[in-house]
């Protein structure tokens, strides 16, 4: 289902829609008095610091933009293993700053983000080529998957703070999950391997499919292919892939080397 596939432009429209949906459900989430201070799924972090965090991560991306435009000056990216510190230092900088002041200052990068989004036409979608803060060049859909990350999964954040059930969008879910294995391949310890092995993962959803995911001292690779010959096969529904990728949950159902599969979800760090 290409309209369910944002790494095509077939799928723009799609991603931008529940972005804005995504997006209106975490201001309404945010915008509580009482949620302010609330604790949330991320260690350390209050509503205020998510909210604060998708600001200093949304105005990074203008910035991006702009170099990408040529009018500011490109800088080399950090990696994925600096993040969780950098972006902690600068969400957690915001604090004491008034709500009200940063609900406003969320919508309106909300807004001027979309602006950037919105005319992007078919060959710029996947070959416009934007320097990642963290993770260098990337096309540039990948920024309306950075939005949907955000709000996404960080509204999740805020609905598992407060000790009620609940679950991850499944809309949200089965956009995100052909870039969970690009999470995984920019976050796996490499020195933690010892022994290269391969894995199948099976996803369910929009984006169904069979992947095998080979690990080595040299990194992460993944493609679609046959799994049932591979000694371990981890099964996954769209939301609880996205959730064990981001850290936030254990999930997956494993078939066959057990030990196996839980050498491979302990290989990665956290973002």
């Amino acid at each position: 289902m290409s309209e369910w596939n944002a790494m095509t432009y077939e799928g723009k429209d799609t991603i931008l829609r529940v972005v804005r949906n995504e997006a209106e459900r975490f201001f309404a989430l945010a915008e509580r008095p009482e949620a302010w201070e609330a604790p949330t799924a991320c260690e350390g972090w209050t509503t205020r610091d998510l909210v604060a965090h998708i600001v200093d991560t949304t105005e990074g991306y203008f910035r991006a933009f702009d170099a990408a435009r040529g009018s500011g000056e490109e800088t080399a990216p950090h990696g994925l293993a600096a993040m969780s510190r950098m972006v902690d230092e600068a969400a957690t900088s915001f604090r004491g700053v008034p709500q009200t002041e940063m609900m406003d200052r969320l919508r309106t990068d909300f807004d001027k983000m979309q602006e950037i989004l919105d005319p992007i036409g078919p060959e710029d979608w996947t070959g416009f080529m934007v320097s990642h803060p963290y993770m260098g060049p990337v096309p540039a859909f990948f920024y309306a998957a950075g939005q949907l990350m955000d709000y996404g999964v960080h509204s999740w954040d805020i609905r598992e703070g407060s000790g009620q059930a609940h679950g991850l969008s499944g809309d949200v879910a089965d956009l995100l999950v052909p870039f969970m294995f690009a999470i995984w391949q920019g976050t796996v310890r490499t020195e933690s391997v010892t022994e290269p092995f391969t894995i199948g993962v099976r996803v369910s959803g929009r984006n169904a499919g069979d992947y095998r995911i080979s690990v080595s001292s040299e990194g992460l690779t993944y493609e679609e292919g046959e799994i049932e010959s591979l000694p371990t096969r981890i099964e996954f529904d769209a939301g609880s892939l996205v959730l064990t990728a981001f850290g936030r949950t254990n999930g997956g159902t494993v078939r066959g080397d057990m030990p196996l599969a839980e050498r491979y979800l302990n290989l990665f760090f956290r973002i």
